[in-house]
């Protein structure tokens, strides 16, 4: 194991590579309750304003029965149910949307805002997940090879233009700077201009959802084809489907090549110790051996 070694004491790289990760969650947990607790409490506030609001202009209702109202929008809304509209909405079950519902099953993301209702069908989607993550995983491992494959390829053709040695490794570094423009255009800049135009979101929205959804974060706050009375909106999921599963392979070749740079780094990596590095003199033994056997 790689150490550290710091005015006299010895420290292993993992350790400090677990230390970082545990800082790095508490600077995170410190931020993200500096930015949102106050906006949090602002929304509950006005929450609480509109209901009393709301109270003193129908007083043929009452606190209790106003509660139970919320009630049961909380729980269609849990359920998978738009609260507002009528029951003309689009299904949330028709087969573009359980397709979407498949793909966020077996890649993880897992938005939260639909979930199987009856017994048959969260059992079913247990056993589903079982078999349907292992196969997604092997398919985006095969894919990432293939995007890898091609990003060799890249370099190689780039590398061979040039003649001079000396700036092989320039070409190199610019191979994968262009593949990786590619893929950020085709798969994170793009698609959040068409979320934007057809969510009604702002690009920055459009680009958080395309990254939480890519990174399987997947907090479900923003989810395409909500409350879309589109008559296109199946097409619509299954072709983000789609777009999540190709986008995946090439975040997480992204993010295998960062991970690399980051244990080439901290040297959590070791090249391969050959059968004769490891053990030379257990060779030499036995090539004595056999040399006193032919002499006898």
């Amino acid at each position: 194991m790689a150490q550290l070694r710091v005015t006299g004491a010895k420290f292993s790289w993992t350790t400090l590579l677990a230390l970082s990760h545990f800082i790095y969650l508490l600077l995170g947990a410190t931020v993200f309750q500096h930015l949102e607790r106050e906006a949090e409490s602002n929304n509950r506030n006005n929450f609480q304003l509109e209901k009393l609001y709301f109270l003193a202009n129908y007083s043929c209702l009452d606190g209790p029965a106003l509660e139970k109202f919320v009630k049961v929008i909380l729980d269609a809304w849990e359920n998978g149910v738009n609260p507002s509209g009528n029951s003309t909405n689009p299904s949330n079950w028709d087969f573009g949307s359980s397709f979407f519902f498949a793909g966020t099953v077996v890649t993880t993301i897992g938005y939260g805002n639909l979930s199987p209702a009856t017994f048959q069908g969260q059992v079913f989607c247990v056993f589903y997940a079982l078999c349907g993550i292992p196969l997604n995983l092997a398919f985006l491992n095969q894919l990432s090879k293939c995007l890898a494959f091609h990003l060799g390829r890249l370099e190689h053709n780039m590398v061979s233009m040039v003649p001079r040695k000396s700036i092989h490794q320039c070409m190199e570094v610019l191979a994968v700077v262009v593949f990786l423009l590619m893929g950020s255009v085709l798969f994170l800049i793009f698609p959040p201009i068409i979320f934007s135009y057809v969510e009604g979101w702002s690009y920055g929205e459009g680009f958080y959802y395309a990254f939480i959804t890519l990174s399987t974060i997947g907090f479900g706050d923003f989810v395409v084809g909500n409350g879309q009375d589109r008559q296109n909106v199946s097409v619509y999921r299954s072709l983000t489907a789609v777009w999540i599963i190709f986008a995946l392979a090439w975040l997480a070749l992204l993010l295998n090549m960062g991970a690399r740079i980051v244990e080439h780094f901290l040297g959590l990596r070791k090249p391969p110790v050959s059968t004769d590095e490891e053990r030379p003199s257990s060779r030499k033994q036995e090539e004595s051996l056999s040399q006193r056997a032919i002499q006898q």
